[in-house]
């Protein structure tokens, strides 16, 4: 049973933990190992302070077992595109193995979507890699489109990944 909350400052140590070892065993397997530890640097405990101190960021935690498993974050639009109005991104969305197919990125995508509204976002974008087809078909469900690409780089090495919107 995941439990979920808004995420404080105090949990950036446990967000950089889960988001790197999310990110490493998803996609760690593709990448040398010197790409895969620069792109982990963006997973710093004080990189997280910041964002969790910051109004523009909202972030929801998922806990069971003692310790953090999943994790939402909406931020202000950062992708290449044209936003058409007031928008909104989904940063990072992830789950632990584990505790994939058990609810979780429902639960989390009502969040990031009501947030997303409450906020007063009228479009809502995201990045998923393009071999990342689990992802994109749980997008899809929802609504979201591929509105285009971009080089996603990890440490010196470029991936595809595709733009998606959802009109809210």
């Amino acid at each position: 049973m995941i439990a979920f909350r808004d995420a404080e400052v105090a949990d950036a140590a446990a967000l950089a933990r889960l988001g790197a070892e999310s990110f490493t065993e998803t996609f760690g397997h593709l990448y040398d190992p010197a790409d895969l530890a620069a792109f982990l640097e963006n997973h710093r405990a004080t990189s997280w302070a910041a964002q969790l101190g910051d109004p523009a960021f909202a972030v929801r935690l998922g806990e069971a077992e003692g310790r953090a498993v999943a994790y939402a974050k909406l931020g202000p639009p950062s992708l290449p595109f044209t936003p058409n109005g007031p928008a909104a991104e989904l940063r990072q969305f992830y789950i632990l193995r584990p505790w994939q197919g058990s609810g979780a990125a429902q639960a989390l995508m009502d969040w990031v979507l009501s947030t997303a509204r409450a906020r007063g976002a009228e479009e809502l974008y995201l990045s998923v890699f393009v071999d990342n087809h689990r992802a994109r078909r749980f997008y899809a469900r929802y609504g979201f489109v591929e509105v285009g690409s971009y080089d996603f780089m990890v440490g010196t090495h470029r991936d595809e990944d595709h733009i998606m919107r959802l009109a809210l």
